[in-house]
């Protein structure tokens, strides 16, 4: 590998000192920090070349360095590879250099050797890829992603390990970091984390730069990316914007990218062999390793993370909102059902009797349900975590059912008759078993839509066979259809005959 060459200034230097100042070859090398050899090899390319001091008052650095190192005559007549080409191949799997340095000096014999054919591919790819030094303002932008590693927590009753991800996020300007480790990368995970980084600050970005995870972005795009909706209320309530990263350019988020190899080496790693039962144990540790990382000095500046944030980011950021952010969780396209209620997570919340098979979105936090149609509120619930009851507001029903007259309790009745008898006694007990009538027409209508399933006969038998078991539901008659069971007599306990013996009495002896 041939010796890198001068630079320019250090060869004027070299000139000045040995045909200016007339020093000799070991005093210009000494001065200059090279060896004579190097002094004597520069003044023979100066000669050659017809220079002599002082050097002409245009003569560039480039000018001078093409005078002193002319290219190679042999190497001018060889035939250049085409490095684009040779950029497209090495795409393809298995393609190697040495096999297209082989290609190439097939096609010309006298070409350039392997390791020229290299630093000039490498030249080529350096002038590709330029990377843009970013410049981050005080207080602008918080960068935030999950680690690539886990960690553990073993469940103390049952002995099972659960991976916990580990949310990471970083401030542009100072690096300040912050690490939580959460139970799995679901919506209300990532939400929560947000909400603890942003109090760990004492203060709110102005920007929130994200990677494009589904819980953060629902529809990734280069030019209009599309903000899951519960991040978007989160972003709205603290004042910070989300912008996601572009997909596939890692570079875009180098900040985070670098905090979470730190948060590996210097948070995760020290703590591989400790043990952990709960997540809240893992980030009381977390919190310590985080906390001594920020206060570690910085390689390259003589300070810390911490003492950066202190100094830059935390004066630029926005206050905090008075009351914390109540976690919402968005269910959209919601169907309303013909007995005007939505359901969610099991339980029946109303909507205004209007608003019956139309869509709605549902907004929940932990404490209120709130429906919405057409983007305005249409109703608001306190929610409830009971499983299959119904929460119905009175101004929500229709007024003396005359708006509702279709789905009235009598005309399902009717249609269940159509069935059979015994159906309608079945639709006729739920729907007086009810509150509201109403709230039974969800499951009236599934047993006389059986029939359309499995034939009328077949429904009324296994209506009259769930009343022979006191469990006349929708539930009971579809399981009887399902299995086949609706024909079979009911097989009652066969009584027990009495033994033979002196001391049973039997039925006889109580009768005086």
């Amino acid at each position: 590998m041939p010796a890198p060459r001068l630079s320019m200034r250090k060869t004027r230097e070299i000139l000045r000192l040995r045909w200016e100042l007339g020093l000799s070859l070991r005093e210009a090398a000494r001065s200059c920090d090279v060896s004579p050899s190097t002094v004597s090899d520069c003044l023979g390319r100066a000669t050659v070349a017809g220079l002599s001091w002082p050097l002409p008052s245009d003569l560039d650095d480039t000018t001078l360095e093409a005078k002193l190192y002319p290219a190679d005559s042999s190497e001018r007549n060889k035939a250049a590879p085409d490095l684009k080409h040779v950029h497209r191949e090495l795409r393809r799997k298995g393609v190697t250099l040495e096999l297209l340095w082989q290609e190439y000096r097939a096609l010309h014999p006298e070409g350039y050797g392997y390791s020229r054919f290299c630093d000039l591919y490498r030249d080529f790819r350096k002038g590709l890829d330029v990377v843009m030094r970013q410049s981050h303002t005080p207080g602008e932008k918080l960068f935030v992603d999950f680690a690539g590693m886990t960690l553990p927590i073993v469940n103390a009753q049952t002995g099972e390990v659960h991976e916990a991800e580990v949310f990471v996020a970083a401030m542009g300007a100072s690096s300040f970091t912050y690490a939580e480790a959460l139970h799995s990368q679901e919506l209300r995970c990532w939400l929560s984390a947000h909400v603890n980084t942003f109090e760990f600050l004492g203060g709110v970005p102005r920007v929130t730069v994200p990677d494009n995870l589904k819980a953060g972005v629902t529809k990734p795009s280069f030019y209009d990316p599309e903000i899951n909706r519960s991040y978007q209320d989160l972003a709205e309530y603290y004042g910070t914007v989300v912008i996601p990263t572009r997909v596939r350019k890692p570079r875009d988020k180098a900040k985070v990218e670098n905090a979470v190899q730190q948060i590996e080496r210097w948070v995760l790693a020290p703590l591989r062999n400790q043990r952990f039962f709960s997540i809240a144990e893992a980030n009381r540790e977390i919190r310590e390793r985080l906390n001594w990382l920020n206060d570690r000095p910085l390689t390259k500046l003589d300070c810390t993370r911490r003492q950066l944030f202190e100094q830059l980011d935390k004066p630029a950021l926005a206050a905090l909102p008075s009351k914390r952010f109540e976690l919402p969780i968005w269910k959209c396209n919601v169907g309303v059902n013909i007995d005007y209620h939505i359901e969610f997570e099991r339980h029946y919340y109303s909507v205004p009797y209007v608003l019956v098979r139309k869509r709605v979105d549902v907004r929940a936090t932990d404490t209120t349900i709130e429906c919405f149609h057409q983007g305005q509120r249409v109703a608001a619930h306190a929610r409830s975590f009971v499983v299959g009851r119904y929460t119905t507001l009175p101004e929500h029903r229709p007024r003396a059912h005359r708006h509702f007259a279709e789905w009235s309790p009598s005309r399902l009745i009717r249609w269940a008759t159509a069935v059979g008898p015994g159906t309608a006694d079945v639709v006729r007990f739920i729907l007086e078993n009810k509150k509201h009538p109403e709230q039974g027409y969800r499951s009236a209508l599934g047993v006389i839509r059986l029939a359309g399933r499995y034939g009328k006969e077949r429904v009324e038998c296994a209506s009259l066979r769930a009343a022979e078991l006191h469990s006349m539901s929708y539930r009971t008659i579809h399981s009887l259809l399902k299995s086949g069971l609706e024909r079979k007599p009911l097989t009652k306990p066969a009584s027990a005959a009495l033994p033979d013996h002196e001391n049973v009495r039997g039925a006889d002896y109580y009768n005086v």
